[in-house]
């Protein structure tokens, strides 16, 4: 188990916005890594309600439960690294493998035999050290939609903004309300589910 506190600034992409950048900062296809998210949450999106998330990742064969909640400044993300039978075992609808992230939600109040697999939300990742950060390029894959998406990550959060405005305004992109990945998930899925309501 290991924990991080995570400052990161994001914005959401166009297309073309999104490649200016991979060609700005001379970022070919073979300097991109995939890596799949698979969200969880309660039917009545228990963990959503207290600003939290609840994921496995896989990354080069290697699958991470993480739990992220809000904290003062940015995120304080848990970290359990499962095997992949014990991933298995939780996106086949198995209880959550037991460790610090069940301790945690049973302090949120949060019933562990109530958390369900949601779906899964697949990234090509570029990632570019700068200025004393790191910048993400993600384009993600979830639920038939793509969307494209810049992240700065830091340390320091007073001059992290400052360096991130000015990185958009360089580049003449314009600042835009960016939820989190899990969020833009979430959203679509109701779209979907209200969709299918409707029809």
């Amino acid at each position: 188990m290991s924990q991080e506190l995570e400052i990161e600034f994001k914005n959401i992409l166009e297309e073309d916005e999104y490649r200016q950048l991979l060609s700005a900062f001379s970022i070919s296809e073979d300097k991109k890594v995939i890596q799949e998210n698979f969200y969880f949450d309660t039917p009545k999106f228990s963990l959503k309600d207290v600003g939290a998330a609840l994921r496995i990742r896989e990354k080069n064969g290697i699958y991470t439960l993480t739990l992220k909640q809000p904290v003062k400044r940015g995120l304080l993300e848990t970290h359990q690294v499962l095997s992949k039978e014990e991933a298995e075992q939780m996106l086949n609808g198995g209880n959550i493998i037991e460790g610090e992230v069940v301790s945690i939600l049973k302090g949120l109040s949060i019933g562990t035999s109530d958390i369900r697999f949601f779906g899964s939300l697949k990234t090509k990742r570029a990632e570019v050290e700068y200025k004393n950060g790191l910048l993400v390029l993600d384009k993600s894959y979830y639920l038939n939609q793509i969307d494209f998406e810049l992240e700065y990550e830091v340390t320091d959060e007073v001059s992290g903004k400052e360096v991130f405005k000015e990185l958009l305004q360089q580049y003449k992109i314009p600042i835009r309300k960016t939820d989190n990945k899990i969020l833009r998930f979430y959203n679509r899925k109701k779209q979907i589910l209200l969709g299918e309501e409707l029809t």
